[in-house]
């Protein structure tokens, strides 16, 4: 690998800006592979990232290379894919046609199939599944929030990638567990939906009981999927996966003592879910409530939660209308 890599984010949104522009701030060569809007906007605005911890950094445009043509990935050493997991297929094949065996793929998205997707079609490639346990907010002009803690962590392999990638305000691991981390994730990710579907904040929506309780029984389902499939999740928090469900069920002020040892979100946090709803753009539920509901019936079990809020997104998508704003007992209620 060459002594400076060229770094490409592929499929470059709020976490792929967020990441990538980090990674430039930090004195490495990137590229972000943008869709045209997005390329326009950091050329009219430049990039600035922010996040709860006080972060407030400006980037002008000729920081980072911007393109939208995938055949930048052509001198790549490494690419991030970050495009959502119903677009990885097709990122899979781009970087196939575009690079050789020598670069090293990552993925960090939603989801715990997209790296095997991956390996699919690039079988000679380096391909590392990732947890990006954080969440960015998008508030236009170039500028992109991250509104929730947490460090990357990426499969283990060859050469350490995670060293390699960390710089100021980004922090990756490597882990010889990743797939039960995304599991782990992938748990904690099914409340994306619950919150789009609130039109609540993430911390309007946490400090209210009667969500959690719904939270937690969502998990709960999922739970007993995962088990049922002979998947054990681990935990992306200091609280094992199994106690979050007791965890969110505590009376408020008790949750809010635990939680402030598992999680910093500020005032403005929503889940990526809620910003697609918002902009009209199709979700990752299909990926989410949509897989514990495939995997329930194929182990004969049943997930009225999960059917139930998959079904509810299914209608937000096609009602085109934004966030729902539904009150909790209406995702309850089965029609």
């Amino acid at each position: 690998m060459a002594p400076e890599p060229h770094i490409v984010v592929a499929g470059a949104g709020a976490i792929g800006c967020f990441v990538g522009g980090l990674l430039a701030a930090g004195g490495h060569r990137v590229t972000l592979l943008v869709r045209p809007r997005v390329r326009a906007e950091i050329r009219a605005h430049g990039l600035t990232l922010t996040d709860f911890s006080g972060l407030d950094r400006k980037m002008d445009a000729d920081a980072f290379d911007l393109r939208d043509d995938p055949g930048c990935m052509g001198t790549a050493d490494i690419v991030l894919v970050t495009v959502k997991s119903g677009a990885t297929a097709e990122m899979g094949r781009l970087i196939a046609a575009h690079t050789d065996a020598q670069t090293r793929v990552i993925s960090l998205q939603n989801g715990t199939e997209n790296a095997q997707t991956l390996t699919r079609i690039l079988p000679d490639h380096d391909v590392r599944a990732g947890m990006v346990p954080f969440n960015v907010v998008p508030l236009g002009q170039g500028c992109f929030h991250r509104a929730t803690s947490g460090d990357i962590v990426i499969g283990a392999g060859p050469g350490d990638l995670a060293k390699l990638l960390s710089v100021p305000h980004l922090a990756l691991a490597q882990s010889d567990d990743i797939i039960a981390l995304q599991w782990g994730k992938f748990l904690i990710n099914l409340n994306n939906a619950v919150n789009a579907l609130s039109g609540l904040t993430l911390r309007e929506q946490l400090q209210d009981r009667r969500w959690r309780r719904l939270m937690a029984d969502q998990m709960q389902e999922a739970l007993g999927i995962l088990r049922a499939s002979g998947i054990s999740p681990a935990s992306t928090t200091p609280v094992p996966v199994g106690l979050v469900p007791w965890v969110l069920r505590l009376p408020t002020p008790l949750f809010t003592r635990v939680a402030a040892q598992m999680l910093t979100i500020d005032a403005q946090a929503r889940t990526s879910m809620a910003h697609d709803l918002m902009a009209g753009r199709k979700t990752e539920i299909d990926v989410l409530q949509g897989q514990v509901v495939a995997m329930g019936k194929a182990a004969g079990k049943p997930t009225p939660i999960n059917a139930r809020v998959h079904e509810l997104v299914k209608r937000a998508e096609t009602a085109a209308e934004g966030v729902p704003h539904l009150p909790v007992e209406v995702i309850r209620k089965a029609d």
